[in-house]
This record gives structure tokens, C-alpha cells and sequence, in this order.
């Protein structure tokens, strides 16, 4: 049992033993007659004009019963709609941590409440009056016609998962703004963004929720000294995105701010304010709302009870499946969609930074794996690089399709009489069977062992709604596995130690910069040493 009122751990619940001893003989995917026509009909849900496929998933029927019922005794969906209605799930008990709510979903749940007053609809009105007041800055902007490109700074949430949806959306773009980026602090990476911008025409959001973010406030100060070099005044360009009351919640330094809370975290902060002053601008205020929208619907789908109606839910209890039970290390998501170029960095936070943590909720070492690595790269290319580790590799490596029905521009043709997108469509479902069900040869060279699972989720096109829903759909998934694993998802202390001795070796290069004395470091600062060696 364990430790807290006799809760059991992941290891000791009835249908991690069930689930055990049914992945010692998993399903066979490469026998004739397992991935037939009527397995893809039965092992396909659809919600929200989404088709998910898994009948090339290692499951059967006792398996799927089997997943249901650990999300039963797991309470995984009780436990999402307390995450959605305010509860503080965002704690380790009997240790120091953040003890926070987590309600990134009420950001985008702002179009029809009811009268009752919760700490999510509180949340929901605030950043109810966020998405006004940015509402009000654009249309003045676009009355003055002051600014035509925005230059978005921050890094980790504020870069990958904006970036990702701006890149997704370029078909739904306004042709009269331009969004750029500058993430890294290597000053390259600045130098390449401004060089050939009209400053003058140009607004800079800078996004910080604590406002010391050091790699941020290092590209701020950097972009800053571009404007003063054209006589510009930086207070007149830029924008803060931040925690109310943080360093950076200075009128004086800013043209305008707008605000971002503690129960937000990095990962998840796309449909706040971090997210949506570029996103609006960029692609247009109504289509930042649709994103919002599509979010909130999956938000929904997620608080549905049986796994089959539940698309997150069903994704993480596949994935419990092969992390768990079946021993797959990695998880592959692989977009059929060059428009999702960025969506994966985005997915490798929000599950790595998430459920990349060895200790449960009460503080204690796990015996189990928990999240797996997450990569990947649009298809095609992939078929023609990474794939043949995949298919002929030592490694299993279970992966999740993303594809479209029709593409976003609509400009195809007819080539030996399929359209581009068709011919994408038809790689797409190839790999899917291909990697199921392999290839039996009397040439070892040409043999495939298959058995690799896979998963395929289908839209009908990526607009600006499916987008939301894509983007909510994996937040809860990685939520769920947290709430069923009993680790914490939502605090991220793995990256902190690496901040820490970083700003041990600046300080060493500061004293060598100002001939100070600095407190040692000997590691670091022999690291510093091997620079002389460059000449």
C-alpha cells in the first residue's frame, strides 16, 4: 500500500497486475488476418471531426478494458476535471513546491458560463479582460497602421509552442504583418532576426512571467540597443507579457503590458496572453479566437468518462501500454503536415518537462517508468532518414501520425493521377501498415519484423480550430499520464539546477570582464580556460 491513507501506488493497483500479465503475450500484429478491415473500423473513435485510428496498436478488446479500468481506479478523469475547475494539483505532498492550480485550461473557456462563481471562472474573466484589452491595442494599431512586424522574445514556453502554431497557421496569415522570433541568447540569433527589419514599423513582445528570465532580459536589452542605434525610442516599441508586479510590470519601460499568472505554466501558456498578442496580431483576432475555441471544445472531450469518447485519454493509456507494459522507451510524433515544421519541439516540452520526473507526489522514488522520450519530424523527409531505423532497428519506436484530409492552401494537382495530397495521405497510411505488420523474406536484408504500434490522428484540415483542438488534445494527454502515474506534471525542477551553475560560470566570466574577484567554481571556470586555446 502506499504511504498516504492507504493509496497504492501505480505498481500495486489491480489493473497494473491485469495489464501485467496480459503485455507477456501481446497481440501479434504481423499474423494474417489480425489487421483486417473490420479491426480498423472497430479500433477507430472519432470526436470534435477528428479520427483517431489505433488498430495498429499491440491491444486487444481485454487490453482496451483492461487501460479503461486503470483510468477508473486512477480516478484520471476526476482528477482532470478538478485540474480544470481550480483545484491545486500542482504540489508534492509533505515537501516544498509550488502548491498551485493549474488552469492554463481557463484561458481559453471564456464563451459560456454559468452564474456560479469557481476559481476557473475567475481565472477565465481575467484573461477575459487580457484578450479585450489586446483587442482594443490591435485596433488602434490598425487604425494608426503603427506597426506592420512583431518581434516575439522568450524562450522555452514564451518561443516553442507560439512559434509552432504561427508556423501552423501561415495559410490564415494577415498579408500586412510578420511575425518574427528571438529565442536563443546566442546573439547570432538576434543578429539574423533584425538585420533587415524596419524598426521604426516593428513592436517587440517580451515575454517573461517572473521578469528574470536572464536569457530573456539579455535579448531584450540586446533587440533595446538595435533601436536606440536608429534613434528610435525602445519605451515606444516594446511590450511586456509578464506576472503582474513582476520586474518587468514597468509603464514607464513599456508601451503596453499584459499579464500572465502563477497557475499558468510555461509549457501551457500558449492560449494566454503569451501566446495571443502575437498570435493576434500575426493571423487576426478572430482567428486567435478560433484557436481558442478548438482548444476549449478538446478541453471538454477531455472530461468524458468512457476512453473510447475521451481522445487524450485514450492516447495516454496507449502510451501507458507501451511505456509500461510493453517496454517502448521513445515516442515518435511524426506530422504528415509540413505546416506542423515546429509542433514537435513544442510536444517534446510539454511531455519531457512534464513527465520527465522519478519522484510520485508524495515525494517518493518511483518504481516504474515514467514519460518517454518524445521526437520527430514532418513527413515525408522522415521516410527517407530516420524511418529505416525504425522499421529494421534494434529499438522499438512506437509512434503518432498526424495527417489531413485536405491540405490549408488547396493548390494541388493532378500528377500520374493523384494529387500531391493524396500521394502524402497514401505514405502516411503505408507506414502505418508497413511498420504493423512488416515483411517476411528469405533475404535477411529485406526482412521487417513489424510489430511496431502506431497510432494515427486525422483531421479534416489544419485551420485555426483543429489547431486548438491539436494543441489541447496533447496538454491533456500529458496530463492524464501524470494524474495516472501520481507524478506532478506541472512543476519542472529538472531545469533549475543547470541555471544554477550557469550563472556560477557568468559570474566567473563577469570577473574577468570587470579583473573582479569571483567566488570558485574550479569545474567552470576550467571550462573558461580551454577558450584560451582558440585562437
Amino acid at each position: 500500500m502506499g504511504a498516504k491513507k492507504g493509496l497504492k501506488t501505480f505498481t500495486e493497483l489491480d489493473a497494473y497486475k491485469q495489464l501485467k500479465i496480459l503485455s507477456k503475450n501481446p497481440l501479434d500484429l504481423t499474423r494474417e488476418g489480425v489487421l483486417t478491415p473490420e479491426r480498423i473500423q472497430q479500433m477507430s473513435t472519432s470526436a470534435l471531426n477528428f479520427q483517431y485510428i489505433y488498430a495498429a496498436e499491440r491491444v486487444t478488446e481485454e487490453v482496451l478494458d483492461a487501460l479503461e479500468a486503470l483510468a477508473r481506479e486512477t480516478s484520471a478523469v476526476i482528477k482532470m476535471r478538478g485540474c480544470q475547475a481550480g483545484d491545486v494539483v500542482n504540489k508534492i505532498e509533505g515537501f516544498e513546491s509550488e502548491e498551485r492550480q493549474v488552469l492554463h485550461t481557463a484561458m481559453r473557456d471564456f464563451f459560456d458560463h454559468p452564474q456560479v462563481s469557481t476559481p476557473a471562472i475567475e481565472a477565465s474573466t481575467l484573461a477575459k479582460a487580457e484578450a479585450d484589452k489586446l483587442d482594443d491595442f490591435l485596433k488602434k494599431n490598425d487604425k494608426d497602421n503603427t506597426f506592420t512586424h512583431l518581434i516575439q522574445v522568450g524562450i522555452g514556453g514564451s518561443d516553442l509552442g507560439p512559434r509552432a502554431l504561427y508556423l501552423a497557421l501561415q495559410a490564415y496569415k494577415r498579408k500586412d504583418r510578420c511575425v518574427h522570433f528571438i529565442s536563443n541568447v546566442d546573439p547570432d540569433d538576434a543578429a539574423s532576426v533584425l538585420k533587415d527589419l524596419d524598426l521604426a514599423k516593428t513592436v517587440v513582445v517580451v515575454v517573461s512571467k517572473s521578469g528574470t528570465t536572464l536569457e530573456t532580459l539579455t535579448n531584450e536589452t540586446l533587440v533595446r540597443s538595435y533601436f536606440i542605434k536608429e534613434g528610435l525610442d525602445p519605451n515606444k516599441h516594446f511590450i511586456a507579457v509578464t506576472g503582474k508586479g513582476s520586474p518587468m510590470d514597468d509603464p514607464s519601460r513599456y508601451l503596453a503590458s499584459f499579464y500572465i499568472w502563477d497557475y499558468i505554466g510555461g509549457r501551457y501558456s500558449v492560449t494566454s496572453m503569451v501566446g495571443a498578442v502575437m498570435l493576434a496580431f500575426g493571423l487576426g483576432f478572430n482567428n486567435y479566437y478560433e484557436i481558442l475555441r478548438g482548444a476549449h471544445a478538446m478541453d471538454q472531450n477531455a472530461l468524458k468518462i468512457s476512453i473510447k469518447d475521451n481522445l487524450p485519454l485514450l492516447s495516454a493509456l496507449l502510451g501507458i501500454w507501451n511505456r509500461n507494459f510493453l517496454g517502448h522507451a521513445t515516442l515518435a510524433v511524426i506530422p504528415y503536415s509540413q505546416a506542423l515544421v515546429r509542433f514537435t519541439a513544442h510536444l517534446q516540452q510539454c511531455d519531457m518537462e512534464s513527465n520527465g520526473k522519478h519522484i510520485d507526489k508524495l515525494g517518493k522514488t518511483v518504481n516504474f517508468e515514467t514519460g518517454p522520450i518524445v521526437w520527430g519530424e514532418p513527413g515525408t523527409n522522415g521516410q527517407h532518414s530516420f524511418y529505416q531505423m525504425i522499421h529494421q532497428g534494434t529499438t522499438i519506436v512506437p509512434l503518432e501520425f498526424i495527417g489531413f484530409k485536405d491540405s490549408q492552401y488547396g493548390n494541388d494537382l493532378l500528377f500520374q493521377g493523384t494529387t500531391c495530397q493524396q500521394k502524402l495521405l497514401s505514405s502516411l497510411f503505408a507506414q502505418s501498415i508497413a511498420l504493423a505488420i512488416g515483411q517476411k523474406s528469405d533475404n535477411p536484408n529485406k526482412q521487417f519484423l513489424g510489430n511496431r504500434p502506431n497510432r494515427i490522428l486525422l483531421a479534416e484540415k489544419l485551420t485555426p480550430f483543429t489547431m486548438g483542438a491539436l494543441l489541447s488534445f496533447y496538454e491533456n494527454k500529458v496530463a492524464f499520464q501524470g494524474f495516472i502515474w501520481n507524478i506532478n506534471s506541472f512543476d519542472q525542477e529538472g531545469v533549475q539546477l543547470g541555471k544554477l551553475l550557469a550563472n556560477k560560470i557568468i559570474a566567473i566570466f563577469a570577473s574577468q570582464n570587470s579583473r573582479a574577484s569571483v567566488e570558485d567554481f574550479p569545474s567552470g571556470a576550467a571550462l573558461i580556460h580551454v577558450l584560451d586555446k582558440l585562437k
